[in-house]
């Protein structure tokens, strides 16, 4: 994406926190005639570094918990129509499973969300090679990327009916095979209308490639398979991609396919159709091109499931966003509360910029130079119907 400033997206810090205290982060932070709070509890050590656990309430009893390794969302409750909370997010009891092993649930992903083909980027005239991690491909930043990390903590802060945690990460020049030594900034806020807000921001001291999102798995009945939350999509074209699952290079209309979400749809209604992209994907695992300029807060996504009567709108400043329907969940992970993640247990909504972007001339650029601040906003703001 090109646009005629320094800055290579727009976001602004959410107005609700100006001039708030910050929060010493000690046990149970409360503002005076407020219920919303913040809470820090030990969730481990990593590399002889603590690992905390952060849970963010808001004034309506949502709540978020949030660990600094990896930047993880661990748990996201919100109510169903009749009032009562439920986790909404699939992930582990502790932090042993994330480190064990994890698809990415519920994490902050960079350098670079989704895939880059054979590991390797050209910028400036310079060859780089990436950390290869999924079938010859650098998928999420490789072997040891933002998720799989300790990140400083900079802050707490509650105000307004919402709460917000602050996060910082010095990614070193050469890390994973990125160029640049690139300072990272990720803020969560739960806001007092029942909104995950994740705001990032980087700079780096040289030219580089950046596309961070994040990576939580959703399933809003609490149990079983996801196939009946209905899906709108804001997009009328889609990334096709080749068998490892790397995009071709065009951008095609989604006129008559079974991934066009144009118009509400189960997710199970299509999933199983014959379709070449279908096959390559074992079901919804696409970019969407997004229906809004780059840069621009702007409506991508909308999830209604019936018997809970949730519903969320994703926003983001991200000109693409992946669908994945759990693909390749299998039953052998055993998450929070003894659920077995079985296939198409949960479904993720990446805003991201495209996947493969610095191999494709055609997409927009996500080369972030020295000096330029990237911004990147993306919300999941729930409510019921």
């Amino acid at each position: 994406m090109k646009t005629s400033s320094n800055q290579r997206q727009v976001s602004i810090w959410p107005a609700l926190l100006g001039g708030a205290a910050l929060l010493l982060l000690a046990g149970c932070e409360t503002m005076p005639g407020s219920s919303n709070a913040v809470m820090k509890t030990p969730f481990g050590e990593v590399d002889g570094k603590p690992v905390s656990l952060f849970t963010l309430r808001n004034d309506k009893g949502a709540e978020a918990k949030i660990s600094n390794y990896g930047g993880i969302v661990t748990s996201l409750k919100v109510r169903d129509r009749n009032g009562k909370l439920g986790d909404v997010v699939l992930g582990y009891d502790s932090l042993n499973g994330y480190l064990k092993s994890t698809p990415y649930f519920g994490c902050l992903v960079g350098r670079y969300g989704n895939r880059i083909a054979i590991g390797k980027i050209t910028l400036n005239g310079k060859e780089y090679h990436l950390a290869q991690n999924n079938d010859g491909n650098s998928l999420h930043g490789g072997l040891k990327g933002f998720d799989k990390v300790v990140w400083d903590v900079v802050g707490t802060r509650t105000v307004n009916q919402g709460a917000s945690l602050e996060l910082h990460y010095v990614s070193k020049d050469g890390e994973e095979g990125y160029p640049g030594n690139l300072s990272v900034t990720a803020v969560y806020t739960l806001t007092a209308d029942n909104a995950l807000q994740l705001d990032y921001t980087a700079t780096t001291d040289q030219d580089t490639v950046l596309s961070l999102t994040h990576h939580s798995y959703f399933n809003f009945a609490g149990a079983g398979d996801i196939l009946n939350h209905q899906v709108q999509i804001y997009a009328d074209r889609f990334t096709p991609v080749d068998a490892s699952l790397i995009p071709t290079g065009e951008l095609r209309p989604l006129d008559g396919s079974p991934l066009d979400f144009r118009h509400a749809e189960k997710i199970g209604a299509r999933i199983n159709n014959a379709d070449e992209q279908l096959k390559l994907g074992k079901g919804y695992d696409h970019n969407y091109v997004l229906n809004k300029p780059a840069g621009q807060l702007g409506l991508a996504a909308r999830v209604y499931e019936e018997t809970s009567g949730r519903l969320m709108d994703v926003w983001t400043t991200e000109p693409g966003m992946q669908f994945y329907t759990g693909n390749f969940l299998d039953g052998t992970i055993t998450g929070k509360g003894g659920w077995t993640y079985q296939f198409r247990n949960g479904f993720c909504m990446e805003p991201q910029h495209f996947p493969d972007s610095p191999n494709q001339p055609n997409f927009p650029t996500t080369v972030l130079k020295a000096g330029q601040t990237y911004k990147n906003t993306i919300t999941y703001k729930f409510s019921v119907r």
